[in-house]
């Protein structure tokens, strides 16, 4: 009998495609002469890289939570919820990849961010119309909003669309409708460029789930991974605001906002707000 250790071991490089002229290289699959030349600080400072690549990166992440959360309002409207508890688990994960990128904004300091700030001009993230889609997409309607795209037709358009689009809890109560729960029609069939307004009968709905969670096992969980993902969303928010006051206090903000002040208002904004308040009648 052969004693193993006596045996070569394989090599680890064997089949290794060393001739990418061949086939499609990774690099050519991600693009990636296009990803990693587009960060272009303008200052020569240091940090300015650091600044760039992390906004750049939460675009590509909220893209992605885009692309799960239009699936998961797809899935909702057809009353297939397994696939949309995946897509959600998801999401919650790449919030937490976002919630962490302020911790690595926020090695930079006030004098870092000084040193650059003016070569942002007019620029802010108050006009990231990925943000603003996902906020529409959640339910957070304020047409007055998209006017900072207006010279940009097709991003404008993209918004307006949404703006006009049942957001992902108005598809959830219609859900809630079909199953026979008493939801409103004035909730149901509503005017959808218009944040929604919490209804008593809406939160009685969702109170009977939670009361009984066996019956309505698929709606309970839907409610609680809806709970998460706006707590998740608040988190955000704040770590934003906190990482802002940490670098630059109380200015403005280079977009012309108030700044910290602009981002603690937002933070009263919820999405599923019977979600929240049924929980203290339980």
């Amino acid at each position: 009998m052969t004693d193993k250790r006596d045996q070569k071991p394989a090599d680890p490089l064997a089949g290794i495609h060393w001739d990418l002229e061949r086939g499609m290289s990774y690099s050519q699959y991600l693009q990636l002469d296009k990803v990693l030349s587009a960060q272009k600080p303008l200052s020569g400072q240091h940090d300015e890289m650091l600044f760039i690549v992390i906004h750049q990166a939460s675009e590509l992440w909220m893209k992605l939570c885009l692309h799960e959360l239009a699936a998961t309002r797809a899935q909702i409207k057809g009353d297939d919820l397994e696939p949309a508890f995946k897509m959600l688990s998801r999401v919650a994960r790449i919030q937490a990849q976002l919630i962490q990128s302020w911790d690595v904004l926020g090695t930079m300091t006030p004098a870092d961010y000084s040193r650059f700030r003016d070569s942002l001009g007019q620029s802010s993230g108050f006009q990231s119309w990925q943000y603003r889609l996902l906020e529409f997409m959640l339910g957070n309607k304020d047409a007055r909003m998209i006017e900072v795209h207006a010279n940009d037709k097709p991003t404008h358009a993209l918004l307006r669309q949404e703006l006009a689009s049942p957001s992902l809890y108005d598809e959830s109560l219609r859900l809630l409708a079909r199953r026979g729960f008493d939801i409103p029609r004035e909730r149901t069939e509503r005017d959808w460029t218009q944040p929604y307004e919490a209804h008593p009968a809406v939160e009685a709905a969702w109170l009977a789930i939670y009361h009984d969670s066996g019956k309505h096992w698929d709606l309970y969980e839907l409610a609680e991974k809806l709970v998460d993902l706006e707590v998740r969303l608040q988190q955000w928010r704040y770590a934003h605001m906190k990482t802002v006051e940490r670098i630059i206090g109380f200015k403005r903000g280079t977009g012309g906002s108030s700044g910290v002040g602009y981002l603690e208002h937002v933070l009263k904004r919820g999405f599923f707000p019977e979600l929240i308040s049924l929980r203290t009648s339980i």
